[in-house]
């Protein structure tokens, strides 16, 4: 145990564990509405300032892209120092990454630089990235127990930020009219703002560090650096039947969630939506997304992940078919969004809590980012392979092929349901049956 560790474990005696993590996840829930409001702020204007930026309508998508592509690849370098130092030191670079990335859109746009322009997006990923690992760290002192209710917390409090960022988007465009930036700019100079505050945040008052407590009041486990690296994170994944399945859970629901999603804008204004529709179409889905979290986190804690993953399965295939088949009926449409976004959140929800059961505590930190890695990942080239099955067949054969990729992750479940556990790092006490 570093020296570090030894302060953290001093520092907090069992009474005060409490206490403490409901102070930790109070910080983290308003780190999560800042950041979640950056990011939503943003995004909302992203594929409109690509368009003004580089004159054509066929790169706008890149603009996005960029930023789950900069997401992806900045999980695993922020795994590492969190392994390595601990959840705020990650959480704060990651926001200040964000920020710089921000800042490098508004110069772009500036002057009018598209390369630049996709530069600043990737580093503007960082901050959906800090969003992500923000659930693990909810989940570091939370008891077994009660470990998907905490990363639900952190998961429902994106849902202040992704329903305010975008109509907040206008003001900040009209802010910055007189100097000399372009409208759709102004988004990204205030989401800088935004993900600077959450940085003080997190360094001020994410004390002591969450993943470093964790370490110090757990002396049985192995806490050499070779057992916290990323090639443990990345064996203990491999070794662990349900830790596997929590990582495919994880890339699958957000793989199926964001390629429907995606596409879905532009099936509803094939079939005569408005701009107006379209939109609260995809507030429903959010809402699906975000604001049942908790409902999720619960489920998971009394019925067990397996049981979880296996309602997420259930609500993304019963999503698809209603979306698949909807036609150019606007409401059925939006009633498979919202189911979507259920399963989405039912998958993240049990998927993380899974994986942070089934791995051992010094491994948790780079197993968590090889996750995220995977999930954005997979996600990226979902969204890209969307528009070409939209472009060459349809949008229900976009969702049948959604549908094809819950047919494996249902397999695998019941598979790891149906073998026995093996050693400490397959489960933990007060984790429901099923697992």
């Amino acid at each position: 145990m570093t020296a570090v560790e030894r302060q953290a474990a001093v520092a907090v005696p069992p009474d005060r564990l409490p206490a403490l993590r409901r102070r930790i996840s109070a910080v983290l829930i308003t780190t999560q509405i800042l950041g979640g409001l950056g990011v939503a702020t943003g995004i909302a204007l992203a594929a409109v300032l690509a368009k003004e930026v580089s004159g054509t309508e066929s790169l706008s998508g890149l603009a996005p892209t960029a930023t789950v592509a900069g997401t992806a690849v900045l999980s695993m370098p922020l795994a590492a120092l969190m392994t390595a130092r601990g959840r705020r030191p990650g959480l704060v670079l990651a926001y200040l990454i964000g920020a710089v990335g921000a800042g490098v859109t508004v110069i772009a746009a500036g002057v009018g630089s598209f390369p630049l322009l996709l530069c600043g997006m990737a580093a503007f990923g960082a901050a959906s990235s800090a969003n992500l690992q923000a659930r693990f760290a909810a989940a570091d002192l939370a008891e077994p127990e009660r470990r998907a209710r905490a990363i639900s917390l952190v998961v429902w409090a994106t849902t202040i930020g992704a329903v305010l960022g975008p109509n907040i988007a206008a003001p900040a465009g009209r802010s910055v009219s007189g100097l000399g930036i372009p409208t759709a700019a102004g988004p990204f100079l205030w989401a800088a703002g935004i993900f600077l505050i959450s940085a003080v945040v997190v360094a001020v008052l994410l004390r002591p560090d969450p993943l470093l407590t964790a370490r110090a009041l757990a002396p049985d486990e192995e806490q050499s650096p070779a057992a916290r690296s990323l090639r443990a994170g990345v064996a203990a994944v491999a070794a662990s039947p349900r830790a596997r399945l929590a990582v495919v859970t994880v890339a699958v629901a957000h793989t199926a969630m964001v390629s429907v999603m995606s596409m879905t804008p532009v099936d509803l204004a094939h079939h005569g939506a408005g701009i107006d529709l379209i939109g609260l179409v995809i507030s429903g889905h959010i809402a699906g997304m975000y604001a049942f979290a908790p409902l999720m986190g619960r489920l998971s804690d009394r019925l067990g992940r397996l049981s979880g993953i296996g309602l997420a399965v259930g609500l993304l295939a019963c999503a698809v078919l209603v979306a698949g088949t909807a036609g150019a009926s606007h409401g059925q449409t939006a009633v498979g969004l919202f189911i979507l976004g259920l399963g989405w959140s039912a998958g993240l929800v049990s998927g993380s809590a899974l994986l942070t059961d089934s791995v051992p505590q010094p491994a948790r930190a780079a197993a968590q980012g090889l996750s995220d890695l995977v999930m954005n990942a997979s996600a990226g080239i979902g969204g890209a392979v969307a528009g070409l099955v939209v472009a060459q067949a349809s949008y229900a054969w976009l969702n049948f092929t959604a549908a094809c990729l819950l047919v494996p992750l249902a397999g695998l479940a019941l598979f790891t349901r149906s073998r026995p556990r093996r050693g400490r790092a397959e489960g933990v006490r007060g984790v429901p049956a099923d697992d």
